[in-house]
């Protein structure tokens, strides 16, 4: 599923595809925001790892669970 991160005071957002449940990434934003973590760390699903301080994160969206596609249909 694709993740949007928002991070104050940058020009970009940071987007990565994780293996990941909608509801397991919103838990790591949870604790990251709750104090418990301090930073919020996602793993893409090449296993890279996405780490950002929780004190700089301006928002975070969660998108649809994508289904890969085989072949030439049309989209």
């Amino acid at each position: 599923m694709e993740v949007k991160i928002g991070v104050q005071h940058a020009g970009r957002e940071l987007v990565l595809e994780s293996t990941d449940t909608a509801e397991d990434v919103e838990r790591a934003v949870a604790d990251a925001l709750s104090g418990t973590a301090g930073v919020l760390s996602l793993q893409d699903e090449k296993g890279r790892r996405v780490i950002v301080p929780a004190d700089r994160l301006a928002y975070v969206e969660i998108g649809e669970p994508s289904v890969r596609r085989v072949g030439f249909g049309a989209v």
